[in-house]
């Protein structure tokens, strides 16, 4: 009977008239707050990245209770003592995917791209976060940080800023996967064959939870769809295809710059574009001294205004560039 009970439930939570979807990012935290995290300040689950409870400020924000999880802080005091929404997929990683980006950056993508403003405001890719963890990931990948000595007192949740990677606590892990999963999916993304393998490790060493269910739920009833790396419905494999139905503009195609001749003499070409990633094997090629600079295939590639922004993406330059 009490199965019956939990099943009528859940359907009824999934079918019932759902809330609109919010359409900005400000509203989304609003809606977020109200309609999926408006019990988790004192849950044991906690946040995102350290399992901190916090009390709720105003429409969205909160004030961390750093006891309730060992928080201390590594740096930055204040914005530790605070929460901040996290982007688990950031709007970084997804915006250098939009035409938009190269345009003009987040603003522009925020002012002129439907596809993105969804991806932004996407309940499903939010979660209340420690604020100065939050800013540590920055737009780092999710990786392993071996050997990284514990940072933010009995947090475990470590940043290795060389290798720019951060790596969540064991509690989040099964969940930061199958939200990235669903991200990639739902609006086309392309991720490399090594962030796939790990989340797909993760995704397995760590099962859905109780709490991972009941949150996707919540999400669905305002968003009108669930996860379907979280229900089951979808798995995923190494190269698996996107299917994008999130996407409710047509990708905007990549511009391709002109590549200067072989006999240009510019030493430091840091013109916008003029470095080429190849977004799966993560390497960048310069446009002079690299060799396969022209040989990247147009729907692999990333481009780059410099060497410092393509080594903050996490790319590093092609070995058969000269010195």
């Amino acid at each position: 009977m009490r199965l019956l009970l939990s099943l009528f439930l859940a359907t009824l939570l999934a079918t019932s008239a759902h809330a609109t979807a919010p359409d900005t990012f400000v509203e989304a935290k609003v809606i977020a707050r109200q309609k999926v995290y408006f019990d988790q300040n004192t849950s044991a689950q906690g946040d995102l990245y350290c399992g901190c409870q916090w009390a709720w400020v105003g429409k969205s924000g909160g004030r961390v209770d750093a006891p309730s999880c060992g928080f201390q802080a590594r740096k930055q005091e204040t914005r530790g003592e605070r929460t901040e929404w996290e982007h688990i997929v950031p709007a970084w990683t997804f915006g250098h995917q939009r035409q938009c980006w190269q345009n003009g950056g987040r603003e522009h993508c925020v002012a002129d791209d439907p596809v993105f403003r969804a991806m932004e405001a996407d309940l499903f890719n939010l979660y209340p976060a420690v604020g100065e963890v939050n800013g540590d990931r920055a737009n780092f990948n999710y990786g392993m940080a071996q050997g990284m000595p514990p940072q933010y007192g009995r947090c475990s949740t470590r940043v290795d800023f060389q290798e720019r990677v951060a790596e969540p606590r064991d509690d989040v892990k099964g969940l930061v996967a199958r939200v990235t999963f669903y991200m990639f999916d739902r609006y086309a993304l392309n991720m490399s064959r090594q962030q796939q393998q790990l989340l797909m490790a993760w995704d397995q060493q760590h099962p859905v939870t109780a709490w991972e269910r009941q949150r996707d739920q919540r999400i669905a009833a305002v968003m009108g769809h669930a996860n379907p790396f979280v229900s089951g419905e979808r798995h995923w494999t190494l190269g698996y295809k996107p299917i994008g139905d999130g996407v409710v503009s047509a990708l905007p195609a990549p511009t391709s710059a002109p590549v200067p001749p072989a006999d240009t003499t510019d030493p430091l070409p840091t013109r916008s574009g003029s470095i080429i990633g190849n977004r799966n094997s993560h390497v960048y090629h310069l446009a002079i001294g690299c060799p396969s600079y022209a040989k990247v295939s147009p729907k692999n590639q990333v481009r780059f205004a410099s060497e410092a922004e393509a080594q903050a993406a996490g790319f590093t330059k092609a070995g058969n560039c000269s010195p």
